[in-house]
């Protein structure tokens, strides 16, 4: 299978329909590939906090239609990044949305893990609560999104409930991006799952975001990093990899303790929780 990453920025000065239109053209040049991944929140840019609101969209609105049209252009399928979704009683979630290659929403994801540390993210949105895997023709597919980096039952949850390949979308600060080369390769090694981690790149609201997005096969190798500016990352990847890996080394097999969470779901298809 062949794995795209758009490593893009987000451009304020630019109405938001023409930055959709913009990454909704580069998406479609993707043909060719199997997955394309997109960073988190690029229609509104993570740090741009004050814009929430204003960019906030229900799940079925205009940048779902434009997104399923890209996929159905690319022919693949797409991990859109994330955005701002308002839902019914006005509460706002940090969401990500994949489709498969005909422009079907598969499923989303709502972020889990909100961060709070100088950030406005956790006092302005809601966090959700399922964990997600989607069945796909190269995999079943956990999704993630950046600060989940953080908490390794989270992605644990999901190789129980079946992930070989986990998706990471992310505007992770420069200031921090060691942590991210570690943490993707950790999370990658010790759940033994490919690890598909794209970042956003540029400055947001005065805040320098990391790039170096990475795919990270089952045993730790970095099969292809991108650099801190934008550009898109292009590797191939054989699924059947992940089996062999978790065969050769069955360390899996080897627990003692589940994972434990509140709440969890596999969701293949609409919205998380339905």
């Amino acid at each position: 299978m062949r794995i795209d990453l758009l490593q893009i920025g987000t451009d304020p000065a630019l109405p938001l329909r023409e930055r959709v239109e913009t990454v909704c053209e580069q998406i479609a040049a993707c043909r060719g590939a199997d997955l394309v991944v997109l960073p988190e929140l690029w229609p509104t840019g993570y740090f741009h906090f004050d814009d929430y609101p204003g960019t906030a969209e229900p799940l079925d609105g205009r940048l779902r239609g434009a997104l399923a049209e890209a996929a159905r252009s690319a022919g693949a399928h797409l991990h859109a990044g994330s955005f701002v979704e308002r839902d019914g009683s006005g509460r706002l979630y940090n969401t990500s949305l994949l489709f498969t290659p005909d422009g079907e929403l598969a499923s989303s994801y709502r972020k889990m893990h909100l961060f709070g540390h100088d950030s406005r993210e956790s006092a302005l949105l809601t966090a959700g609560e399922a964990v997600v895997v989607s069945p796909a023709p190269f995999g079943a597919v956990g999704l993630a999104t950046c600060y989940d980096l953080r908490f390794p039952e989270l992605f644990r949850s999901m190789v129980e409930q079946g992930a070989e390949l986990i998706v990471l979308t992310a505007a992770w600060p420069l200031a921090r991006i060691d942590h991210w080369r570690l943490l993707v390769r950790a999370r990658a090694v010790e759940n033994q799952a490919l690890v598909v981690a794209a970042n956003a790149a540029g400055v947001q609201a005065g805040v320098a975001v990391g790039g170096h997005s990475m795919v990270v096969d089952p045993r730790g190798q970095v099969l292809a990093a991108a650099g801190s500016v934008p550009q898109t990352l292009s590797v191939d990847f054989d699924p059947a990899e992940t089996a062999a890996a978790r065969k050769a080394f069955p360390v899996l097999s080897d627990r003692r303790l589940a994972a434990v969470t509140a709440v969890s779901a596999v969701t293949t298809h609409g919205t998380e929780g339905a």
